[in-house]
């Protein structure tokens, strides 16, 4: 139900209104000035705001410029009893979604209220398209050591310089990778990542700087390379420490004079790219045992950022796990699902030792296997931490025997016969009753008639 906020000093009108758009099912709350208004729009989740222009205590035109202010894509629809075309003008050019006269009509105004919501949500829906498609999705946390990376970012993004992220596997380092670009002057240009340790070390040439129809045996066209791609851009070389010598020296060389030669070329080709490269290597000890150029470690090593593991930043795992429990949820399409205090506090004791790809992974487990609201229990059990387990926390599992869990050769087999024993505890626990345990277990009675014959599961005689 879409939440609308009305704006005007006069009582008849808000009366009016309010009984139009509550008669259309709108949630609806109404305020007599500018000032009230600007606090109901700071503190509450609105969709759309109807606002008076001439009021007393606070010109309608100053709450349509603070209000978009604090909240950018809110819609605003103007209304005024002294409506001119010049003020209409102005109202759109401050950012009004539509300009209304009084005394309003009923079906031109609802009308535009419904385009109004229509056009909010799309905007709401584009960003969030946008940020999937980018990949790029907010930097959780507020340990020390996040909040330096966060200001790290936001001083060295608007610049060129290069920048080499360190840290441990599913750390994060291609977040902040894409952060950088995200926050750059170069964020409307392309952003072309390289996975330094997937291509072969006789390929990596050839993926990096292009090559010529013929260069080599199967070169039967032109390829461009991911410079060439990545011009204008960013170009994110993860795993370099893995990168052969001699891609090394073209690299270096690319760095250096802002050129590069295609594989079986003699044409130079100059690029306007920003390199940020990752790694998870001690490249100071690669360099010790022969295996990477001093030079080109110098080269990439403008600005240092290091992620640490997730094992270090604990206090941060709360607010990440919620948010991959909404987002999961959301994939799924089923409701949010609760953590425990237990719960929170089981995550934070774990080893993680897969860092932030592996919670995220444990979190979408949880979602899959556990109830409504997600136990300590559950923790312990469906997670499977590939860390030691204390003596306390494998007494708090859910009731019946502990999974001896290598006996499966896969997740998927034992998803299968977790989610079998989970809906058998339950249907007993609810003495069969099909329809108290799918609520129960917040599942349709259709999907759970679905399981209890997938699973071949009878009531005990």
């Amino acid at each position: 139900m879409a939440k609308i906020l009305i704006v005007d000093d006069e009582r008849a009108i808000r009366n009016t209104l309010r009984e139009i758009l509550e008669y259309e099912d709108y949630e609806v709350e109404d305020v007599d000035n500018g000032i009230d208004g600007l606090e109901c729009i700071k503190k509450n989740d609105l969709d759309l705001v109807l606002c008076d222009i001439k009021m007393n205590r606070m010109d309608g035109m100053e709450v349509l410029s603070e209000g978009l202010a604090i909240k950018p894509d809110l819609p605003f629809i103007m209304i005024s009893g002294h409506g001119t075309i010049e003020t209409a003008v102005e109202a759109s050019k401050k950012g009004a979604y539509d300009f209304i006269s009084k005394p309003p009509d009923l079906n031109r105004l609802l009308i535009t209220v419904r385009n109004a919501l229509e056009r909010g949500n799309l905007v709401t829906e584009t960003k969030v398209l946008k940020r999937k498609v980018s990949k790029v999705r907010e930097i959780l946390g507020s340990s020390p050591a996040i909040n330096k990376i966060k200001d790290t970012i936001h001083r060295v993004a608007p610049t060129d310089a290069r920048v080499l992220i360190t840290g441990a596997n599913g750390s994060g380092k291609e977040l902040v990778a894409r952060w950088l670009h995200e926050k750059s002057h170069r964020a409307n240009g392309p952003i072309i990542e390289v996975n330094c340790a997937a291509i072969p070390s006789e390929l990596i040439e050839s993926e990096l700087f292009g090559h010529e129809k013929g260069s080599f045996t199967s070169a039967v066209k032109q390829r461009i390379g991911k410079f060439e791609q990545a011009n204008g851009g960013t170009l994110f070389l993860d795993e370099i420490g893995d990168m052969s010598h001699s891609a090394q020296a073209k690299v270096l060389r690319a760095l250096q004079e802002s050129k590069i030669t295609r594989v079986g070329g003699e044409k130079e080709i100059e690029v306007d790219v920003r390199v940020v490269a990752a790694t998870n290597k001690d490249l100071l000890k690669e360099i010790e045992l022969g295996n990477f150029r001093m030079d080109l470690y110098h080269r990439l090593s403008v600005i240092l950022i290091h992620v640490p593991p997730l094992s270090e930043r604990k206090d941060d795992i709360p607010i990440i796990a919620q948010s991959f429990c909404e987002e999961v949820c959301a994939e799924y399409g089923m409701p949010v699902k609760k953590f425990s205090e237990g719960a929170m506090e089981a995550l934070k004791s774990l080893q993680w030792t897969g860092n932030i790809r592996e919670l995220r992974n444990m979190i979408e487990r949880l979602i899959i296997l556990s109830d409504k609201t997600i136990t300590e229990g559950d923790v312990y059990t469906f997670a499977n931490p590939s860390g030691p387990q204390s003596a306390d926390s494998q007494e708090a599992t859910v009731p019946g025997a502990r999974m001896d869990f290598d006996k499966f050769s896969s997740f998927q087999e034992y998803k299968d016969q977790a989610e079998k024993e989970y809906i058998k505890y339950k249907l007993e626990k609810n003495n069969w009753n099909v329809s108290k345990t799918a609520d129960d277990i917040d599942i349709q009675r259709s999907h759970l008639y679905s399981k209890i014959d997938k699973y071949g599961l009878k009531r005990s005689e």
